[in-house]
């Protein structure tokens, strides 16, 4: 039985539509935030050191990071959905997109996250961290003309992985200027998984 260690309010939850989507029995192990530092609990240590999640368990092995989960669960369980053939030209972009959602595109919202929460103002991050969030969305609201998925016309891991950012662009009101992630994200919620797992974050939050 899959395990997966999830944490609320956590990118964890692109993980529960991806196991939605997939049509796998799986289990979920919700921990909570604490509710002052909104950090992980240290319950979260013993299943990985660095006690952050999501944290997935399957047949004796434990995978950590997003898009290494994502890449194993689609690898393992997809049934050659969710992923372009390796050897075409479109993998290369869908390996783009899955790194790209946990690196560029996620490391200004995470700066701006900590100066919100910090309180403080700042002589450099927090103006570099709204440039650089603008031009990322511009840049993916570019990449999505005329395209419903990004990659292949389809639902893919790169959608599940970039679900998390669009979603937290949405919710801070930044996508007034970006149609086209908005009707991406419109597409998003076209799947009946996806608002499984919202309705499961919900439940354990």
């Amino acid at each position: 039985m899959i395990k997966l260690h999830h944490l609320n309010k956590s990118r964890s939850k692109r993980i529960i539509w991806l196991l939605e989507e997939l049509d796998v029995d799986y289990d979920i192990i919700a921990y909570q935030r604490n509710k002052e530092t909104f950090l992980a609990p240290d319950e979260l240590k013993q299943i990985h050191p660095l006690g952050k999640a999501p944290v997935l368990e399957d047949n004796g092995k434990v995978i950590t990071e997003s898009g290494a989960i994502t890449d194993y669960l689609i690898s393992n369980y997809g049934k050659s959905k969710y992923m372009p053939s390796q050897q075409s030209d479109s993998y290369v972009d869908y390996q783009q997109w899955l790194h790209f959602a946990e690196s560029s595109a996620m490391v200004p919202f995470l700066l701006k996250l900590f100066i919100t929460k910090d309180g403080c103002k700042t002589n450099f991050i927090g103006d570099y961290a709204d440039h650089e969030i603008g031009k990322i969305l511009s840049y993916v609201n570019q990449q999505l003309k005329g395209k419903q998925y990004l990659v292949n016309e389809a639902l893919t891991g790169a959608d599940f992985m970039m679900s998390f950012v669009v979603e937290k662009a949405d919710e801070a009101g930044l996508l007034a200027h970006f149609p086209e992630i908005k009707r991406y994200l419109e597409q998003l919620k076209t799947h009946e998984s996806y608002h499984t797992a919202n309705e499961l974050e919900a439940k354990y939050d």
